[in-house]
């Protein structure tokens, strides 16, 4: 067991280390979540003043649910970049060979992940507060939503996982990033769900970040909603792509990368 903990901390060090001594790692990634936040926040505003929105805490916190876990989503396949760049770099076979438990390495990856978000999402709300957004939920229901945040990142990171350990090259990039980018924007981001028409809104329905978002808004305006089934959607894909990263380390053992 404590050979686990070694190595999943190790690795979990080794990556925030070189992202937050390298700016062109760490910066990229916490302005893309800022500027989505402050486009779409500032310069949509007038959604709100539309017939039927009703949503109390305003537009700015109704935006800010939507890059929080956009945020948390990202920041896992960013972890997934450098998985594959350990891959194509040799790192992560001489990591395999040295690691008793393999699966303690994919632990570290799940703990950088975490790390960077937990930075990221700390200065996006830092950001959110000074630019006034209003928040109608108690401490409960906040930490209900970041931990729906918390567990998108994950099962983001373990999706990214099980792609770069297939692939096993900083080139899948695109394949990881652009399937998160489109569940994300065909759930409802701009305008409520009943605002919604036609394809748009029968994918939105069926799509499981629909249901976190719901959850979210009604999270942080102070009026749960749907908290149950977001959770357990939520849940599903971490446990889905748990099986998704853990096929893809079998593929890369075989490979001969461990």
């Amino acid at each position: 067991m404590s050979s686990f903990r070694s190595v999943a901390f190790g690795v979990a060090w080794r990556i925030l280390h070189n992202v937050f001594t390298t700016p062109s790692l760490l910066f990229p990634s916490l302005l893309f979540p800022l500027f989505f936040f402050t486009a779409f926040a500032g310069g949509l505003q007038q959604v709100s003043h539309l017939p039927g929105f009703d949503y109390p805490s305003g537009y700015t916190a109704f935006q800010f649910v939507f890059v929080l876990l956009q945020s948390a989503s990202f920041q896992g396949v960013f972890i997934g970049f450098s998985i594959a760049r350990d891959f194509e770099y040799g790192f992560a076979r001489r990591l395999f060979i040295a690691a008793p438990h393999r699966s303690a390495v994919v632990v570290g990856y799940a703990l950088a992940s975490l790390g960077r978000w937990a930075f990221t999402v700390s200065v996006l709300t830092s950001v959110a507060l000074i630019a006034h957004m209003d928040v109608g939920g108690n401490g409960v229901d906040l930490v209900a939503l970041y931990s729906l945040g918390l567990v998108l990142n994950f099962a983001a990171l373990l999706w990214a996982c099980g792609i770069a350990m297939r692939l096993r090259t900083i080139q899948a990039g695109p394949v990881m990033q652009l399937p998160v980018f489109l569940i994300l924007f065909f759930a409802p981001v701009y305008v409520p769900l009943s605002f919604l028409r036609g394809w748009l809104h029968a994918v939105a329905v069926v799509n499981p970040i629909t249901r976190l978002l719901e959850a979210g808004r009604g999270l942080l305006d102070g009026h749960p909603t749907e908290v149950g089934i977001a959770f357990a959607a939520a849940c599903g894909l971490v446990a889905f792509f748990a099986l998704w990263s853990l096929f893809g380390l079998r593929r890369a053992e075989a490979a001969g990368a461990g």
